[in-house]
């Protein structure tokens, strides 16, 4: 296991990439999903202990290229797969459903972690932002599947949770479609100056994952359901990860974990730890799985 100071200089070396390349070793599928087939991707021993990433809005499989090898080196099964809507799981979604439905819920989204966890057997499970909120509610329905939990740059809220979001929170009661808009507009310009290979993958997956997803998912958000107590009365280590530049402050995230009985690991960066501290974020999550154990 590294040391703080080994990790964050690793982090500090980490060079532009493509992301669309995953380390050699990696497994690519499809998981036949309740929503449809959803693209995944394994890494590490078949037989090692399990990890399940999964990402948020907008994301893909594809935001864990550097976690991932740093957690199979370390003995571990890492699995991630694209929501349904995402990128190479776009034609995943209601429609797929039985009986089938007209937009994106979370019991979609929650359907689909549950039968993926159900097809390999209980897993340590990281959840991305809004994955972050589709981790607890599964938590709270199959406790039984879950090893630990940790929430990377999750809301840290419930209901509207971009009112708290830092300087845009006040403006933030709109319609789900200009609120997505506004979303999608930040990312595509490259509002927080991310690296060229990185835009470049990320704008090409924007073309790909459908508009009326999103605008469910931002939906959604607006109405995040309020399952913290029984997220806390399920007795598994927690961990909130989160960079100090997070869309969310740093106390409201202090505030939800020890609602929920987490620990909070916080790095020199932005929302997405698992881009730019992945060797900070395996170090801690390591140390939950320990507790597991």
């Amino acid at each position: 296991m590294t040391t703080i100071d080994d990790a964050l200089e690793r982090d500090l070396a980490i060079p532009d990439l493509d992301w669309r390349v995953f380390p050699e070793g990696a497994e690519r599928g499809v998981f036949r999903a309740p929503s449809g087939g959803l693209a995944r991707v394994r890494l590490g021993d078949p037989a090692a202990p399990r990890v399940v990433l999964v990402p948020g809005v907008a994301g893909s499989k594809e935001d864990f290229v550097l976690l991932m090898p740093v957690l199979a080196a370390a003995g571990l099964r890492v699995e991630s797969f694209d929501l349904a809507g995402h990128w190479e799981s776009a034609a995943a979604g209601p429609g797929n459903l039985r009986p089938p439905r007209d937009s994106y819920d979370y019991p979609l989204f929650v359907g689909d972690l549950l039968a993926f966890l159900e097809e390999g057997g209980p897993a340590h499970v990281l959840g991305y932002s809004f994955a972050g909120i589709v981790a607890e509610l599964a938590l709270v329905a199959r406790p039984d599947l879950f090893r630990t939990l940790t929430l990377m740059s999750a809301p840290p809220a419930t209901g509207q949770v971009f009112r708290g979001v830092k300087h845009i929170g006040p403006i933030s009661d709109m319609s789900p479609h200009r609120a997505a808009g506004l979303i999608l507009w930040g990312i595509r310009y490259n509002l927080n100056r991310t690296p060229p290979g990185r835009i470049a993958f990320v704008r090409e997956r924007l073309g790909v994952t459908g508009r009326a997803c999103i605008d469910d998912v931002v939906g959604l958000m607006m109405n995040t359901p309020d399952v913290a107590d029984d997220v806390a009365a399920v007795g598994i280590p927690k961990l909130i990860a989160v960079g100090e530049q997070d869309l969310w402050p740093q106390a409201q995230h202090d505030a939800y974990a020890a609602r929920i009985g987490a620990r909070v690991a916080t790095y020199p960066t932005g929302h997405a730890p698992c881009e730019t501290a992945p060797h900070q974020l395996a170090r801690d999550m390591l140390r939950l799985f320990a507790d597991a154990r």
